[in-house]
């Protein structure tokens, strides 16, 4: 998985598993551009980004996620930066969460806005420049909650889930074009989101998974990476689990 000279544009990549996509597809050779609105955060990922790889590239863009015009801005920018964009990744997203009848209507709106309508606008936005490319990888982060479902997550597991018919509705959109369109759901993953997890939550997830832990940011980066590889030119349309064995 050798990425030299390909470009690759994440969302959400301040912190976590973001991050740790960015770190790995880096290392392996690509330039990045690093999307969020942390500036502070994202400059850190620049420069775990930099230790990885001497001479490496990380651009940093600040951007709200789920405004369409602000994800246009970012591509174009992109463009204009490196002249093409061989790889996206749509990782941006939270998590509120709230037993149905205490769920919030602006709470719904803003999980569909951060986790599932930013997605829509990053792929949007990247198909202009791939479909003259004839070439490029989409790639959505969901959650296996999204296969699940999860008691006070209604409004999480529901854009979470929409991000799996999205990836399989675009890769039938774009597959003529060479382009293709996948998912990863990962599991318990130790990131800042996870920590605010009851311990009897994330004690019943690492027993509940075959592998007996929980999963590192690393973990996903590394399924990400093979996603945007040649090494999976003929996979489109999936969702990979990444979860230590929880879901069989």
């Amino acid at each position: 998985m050798n990425f030299d000279g390909k470009v690759a544009l994440i969302t959400g990549a301040s912190r976590g598993i973001g991050r740790a996509i960015a770190t790995e597809l880096c290392k392996r050779g690509a330039d990045v551009v690093l999307v969020g609105r942390d500036r502070a955060a994202l400059d850190e990922t620049a420069q775990h980004c930099a230790g990885e790889r001497p001479g490496a590239v990380a651009h940093v863009i600040t951007a709200d996620v789920a405004d369409q015009p602000s994800m246009e801005a970012v591509v174009n920018e992109t463009l204009e930066r490196f002249g093409r964009i061989d790889y996206a990744v749509a990782n941006a997203g939270q998590s509120i969460d709230a037993l149905l009848l205490r769920l919030k209507p602006e709470v719904i709106d803003h999980m569909l806005n951060v986790n599932l309508k930013s997605a829509f606008y990053l792929c949007g936005a990247v198909a202009k420049p791939m479909m003259k490319q004839r070439a490029g990888s989409l790639v959505l982060v969901s959650s296996i909650v999204g296969l699940t479902g999860n008691a006070g997550q209604a409004a999480y597991a529901a854009s979470k889930a929409a991000l799996l018919a999205l990836a399989k509705s675009l890769a039938k959109e774009l597959g003529s074009r060479n382009i293709r369109v996948n998912a990863v759901a990962p599991g318990l993953i130790e990131t800042a989101m996870t920590e605010k997890m009851p311990d009897a939550a994330k004690e019943a997830l690492i027993k509940q998974a075959a592998l007996g832990r929980p999963g590192r940011p690393e973990d996903v980066g590394g399924v990400v990476a093979f996603l945007c590889s040649d090494s999976s030119a003929y996979v489109t349309g999936q969702t990979i689990v990444v979860d230590g064995g929880v879901l069989m």
